[in-house]
């Protein structure tokens, strides 16, 4: 039963059903079972709760999950589901018209970085960088950049890839085994293509084969090897996606922190840092502050749907790259990020 869920649900269920579980103690209730009166009282105070500068403390998207925690809880002890009542589903959609209502905490979906942005930031990031460490850092960001717009990832899917997971294809580019995402917890797997682009600049197979030849250097010989490399590298002015491939250890993480010393780590880059990262870039590019706040790691994958709906693509297409199962999901992205493509207030002559 534990191995239904994925690491990241399972922690984030039993921080749930702690904080009911501690909030349950301190007013006197019982949290297994609790009884549907105890869950809406639970979502009630936890709608009335502030914070210091007097703003919601909690998102409504928040209590969504927490319902499903303490659901699940119930289901695997043998209990009936208190969430299932009708006077708990009331309650949640009260407390979500009271919010809308108010208009506070509404939906803030990541802002997308389309073509011109992630060139931008790329250029930026190679003119910049300045000594050993700052190439390290610079070519696993470019490459983290490409492949995760070209290839409309999931953060989470960015930070799973092992070495092994990516082949190059001598028609396609490179072809990324996706062995388990958000929506494939059972393992199906997936492939995504990166395709050769005309330029080199913007190529995602070279900016691999770039990032790729510091992790093989680094599994076979560390931060010497690392220096050696980039001391003799030459300067990239054409495609190297076509040269030989690095032999890098397959089974290891394929993006991984770098520290300020320019020494890579052994173990996979974390979702945050990916966040943090599109966001530094974002900033030393000379992107506003305003946007910035708005960027994040589903920036890329927004960024590649907007794109490509703004390209003249069409939903189906676009569900071959993102792994989307229904046209309704896409459609979010073109109502949000694309409103005047296919609407009508186009033709009406004004």
């Amino acid at each position: 039963m534990a191995a239904s869920r994925s690491a990241g649900t399972r922690r984030a269920y039993s921080s749930a059903w702690r904080g009911f579980e501690t909030w349950c103690t301190a007013t006197g209730h019982a949290a297994l079972p609790a009884h549907p009166a105890v869950v809406a009282a639970y979502l009630v105070a936890a709608a009335d709760t502030l914070t210091v500068d007097g703003t919601r403390a909690y998102a409504p998207a928040t209590f969504g999950k927490w319902i499903a925690a303490i659901a699940d809880r119930h289901r695997s002890a043998g209990y009936d589901n208190p969430c299932g009542h009708e006077m708990v589903k009331a309650t949640l959609a009260g407390v979500r018209r009271d919010y809308a209502s108010a208009g506070e905490r509404p939906r803030n979906p990541r802002a997308p970085l389309l073509t011109s942005d992630i060139t931008t930031i790329v250029d930026h990031a190679r003119r910049s960088a300045v000594g050993w460490a700052s190439e390290v850092l610079e070519r696993r960001d470019t490459a983290l950049l490409l492949m995760g717009f070209t290839g409309a990832f999931r953060r989470s899917e960015l930070v799973a890839l092992e070495c092994r997971d990516v082949r190059r294809d001598r028609l396609d580019g490179a072809h990324v085994q996706i062995r388990k995402s958000k929506t494939d917890q059972a393992g199906t797997g997936a492939v995504k293509a990166l395709p050769f682009t005309n330029r080199h600049e913007s190529c995602p197979v070279c900016a691999w084969v770039r990032w790729l030849q510091l992790v093989a250097a680094f599994d076979t010989g560390g931060r010497v090897a690392v220096i050696r490399l980039l001391s003799r590298a030459t300067p990239f002015d054409s495609h190297v996606c076509r040269g030989a491939l690095p032999a890098a250890d397959k089974s290891s993480p394929l993006f991984r922190s770098v520290r300020k010393n320019g020494n890579l780590s052994d173990t996979a880059l974390s979702g945050a840092a990916v966040h943090a990262a599109i966001r530094r870039r974002a900033a030393r590019a000379g992107f506003d502050p305003e946007t910035v706040t708005q960027l994040g790691g589903h920036s890329l994958r927004a960024g590649f749907v907007t794109q490509a709906f703004r390209n003249g693509a069409d939903a189906h297409a676009i569900m071959r790259q993102t792994g989307h199962t229904t046209p309704g999901m896409v459609e979010i992205y073109a109502r949000e990020h694309a409103p005047m493509l296919g609407n009508a207030v186009t033709d009406l002559g004004l």
